[in-house]
């Protein structure tokens, strides 16, 4: 009989929204998640970050480039508001990323820290922008002395949304992996959970085949919300379909069925 595969699963964007931290929360008190990635740019973080206190999950960086405003006053200077994704893409793959990102890196860090009481248990970025040319070697440099893992968006698994999967690998998450291995900085041996947020997705269906696609010491990564949506948040329908089958005992038995535990 061979040995269960153990399965990281880590809820990203907490601190971005009522709804989404209450999601987040109530799968943490299940013991639904091992992790949380936490995003700290929202004045609301510090609120937030109270309601984490006694959780048994990891609490990670969710490193924010694409959304609202920057935490430090010399990457304001360049970026008031920070980019779409679209447009930080194209600068960073034309090497015209702004001077104060180091600054911003290590402000995000410190601000996690100042409320947390301690560094961040992993990094990871807020739509994978972590693993960026001009941005990796930061998230490294702060990974490095700690040795905390960083998420690996350099082996991303299906089946499907195979497209989509090759650009986030493409855009940066082979040369993370393979510069992580080089420096010892530890990661998942994979990640899964892309899809593309539809309506009309059976969000069951799609883990189940994650399940079955993950090798041991994968992360699933998820986007859970509770109780309504946030203002502005375009898959909050989404949201609510995840955490209502992470929620379900349904969960419970697909991992059973797969032959993984979650650690």
């Amino acid at each position: 009989m061979s040995a269960a595969r153990r399965l990281a699963v880590c809820a990203d964007d907490f601190g971005q929204g009522p709804a989404v931290d209450r999601g987040i929360l109530a799968l943490a008190e299940q013991r639904r998640l091992t992790a949380v990635s936490c995003l700290v740019t929202p004045r609301r973080w510090p609120t937030a970050a109270r309601a984490l206190r006694g959780a048994q999950v990891a609490t990670g960086l969710h490193l924010n480039l694409t959304e609202g405003e920057p935490l430090s006053p010399a990457l304001r200077r360049h970026w008031p508001q920070f980019p779409r994704l679209g447009a930080l893409l194209a600068m960073a793959g034309l090497g015209r990323l702004p001077p104060g990102l180091a600054d911003e890196v290590q402000a995000q860090l410190s601000r996690f820290a100042e409320v947390r009481g301690a560094a961040p248990d992993f990094l990871d970025g807020h739509q994978h922008v972590h693993a960026l040319p001009g941005v990796r070697h930061l998230v490294l440099a702060a990974a490095r002395p700690w040795q905390r893992p960083v998420r690996n968006t350099g082996r991303v698994l299906g089946p499907g949304f195979g497209f989509k999967r090759a650009v986030i690998a493409a855009c940066g998450g082979r040369v993370l992996a393979r510069v992580a291995r080089q420096q010892g900085v530890p990661q998942p041996s994979a990640l899964v959970g892309v899809y593309d947020f539809d309506p009309a997705a059976d969000y069951r269906t799609l883990v189940q085949g994650w399940l079955q696609t993950a090798p041991d010491g994968a992360l699933l990564f998820c986007h859970p919300a509770l109780g309504g949506s946030d203002p502005g948040d375009p898959i909050a329908a989404a949201r609510q379909r995840e955490a209502a089958y992470l929620a379900s005992d349904l969960f419970v038995q697909d991992l059973a069925a797969a032959g993984v535990v979650l650690g």
